[in-house]
């Protein structure tokens, strides 16, 4: 696997078939494997482009602290370097809110927007969203990585024939490093770009899974604030759409990407 140096890190990457670039972006703990039932049927189309986040597989882990913008200029680095620009730009929960700094900071660099289960903001409310935070943290401190995998693989793989699902996300979990895991972490509580909302013209979809952390209210008002934005709701599923449903996550991205091409030709 190919690395490249933005500023202090190297960042690993991949890059697979040729055409119009789309950038995934992977979630917290994940790693670009995030993408693997994606890779292999964007590229026949498309430059479908991969890499791991700062702290993250096999990019860099510098101690922190880290910062949604950090990553943003991290994934704009990486973009210039590669000479993708503009491109398509997907991502998920983390890798949603990177893509959606990315596109408030640097817009010349995103053709569309493609954020998947993730919100424009997390800023801590509630007492809920405090024990989810810590409760995250003594996990990994008293019980490890690996523990933490097989509670959110519980979470997110919820049927029994999707044991092995649960099975290769704990394993992949418990391959993190759990500082820079923390330190990841810690870049989200109190990021927001909720109002720069109106400022991201690029042609955007929302895909929201009806059982996702965040309920799909809150991604209809966001989404209507956006200038060109819509809304696809996959039914049945829960926070790892692209992996628990890849047909139909595919099918809707696909469609997506098919009506920009049409517009730019």
């Amino acid at each position: 696997m190919p690395k490249l140096r933005i500023k202090d890190i190297d960042l690993n990457y991949e890059i697979s078939g040729q055409g119009q670039p789309v950038l995934f972006i992977h979630g917290l703990g994940s790693s670009l494997r995030d993408w693997e039932m994606q890779v292999p049927f964007f590229s026949e189309r498309y430059q479908a482009v991969t890499f791991d986040v700062r702290g993250h597989g096999k990019s860099d882990k510098p101690p922190g602290p880290y910062s949604i913008a950090q990553f943003a200029a991290d994934t704009a680095g990486l973009i210039r370097a590669l000479d993708l620009a503009p491109a398509h730009v997907v991502g998920i929960s983390l890798g949603g809110m990177i893509a959606f700094q990315l596109a408030v900071d640097a817009p010349d660099l995103v053709r569309s927007l493609v954020i998947v289960n993730a919100a424009p903001e997390f800023v801590v409310r509630t007492a809920k969203d405090r024990f989810q935070i810590l409760q995250r943290k003594l996990i990994v401190r008293l019980l490890g990585m690996r523990k933490m995998g097989e509670v959110l693989g519980k979470r997110l793989f919820v049927k029994p024939e999707q044991a092995g699902l649960r099975r290769i996300f704990a394993d992949r979990w418990a391959e993190n490093d759990p500082r820079a895991y923390r330190d990841a972490m810690l870049a989200i509580p109190g990021w927001s770009v909720a109002d720069r909302l109106e400022t991201i013209t690029c042609p955007t979809l929302v895909i929201a899974a009806d059982e996702d952390y965040t309920p799909v209210s809150v991604k209809e008002a966001f989404v209507a604030r956006m200038p060109r934005a819509e809304l696809v709701v996959i039914r049945d599923s829960r926070h790892a759409t692209p992996v628990e449903h890849p047909e139909k996550f595919n099918e809707v991205l696909a469609a997506f990407l098919s009506r920009q091409d049409k517009r730019a030709s």
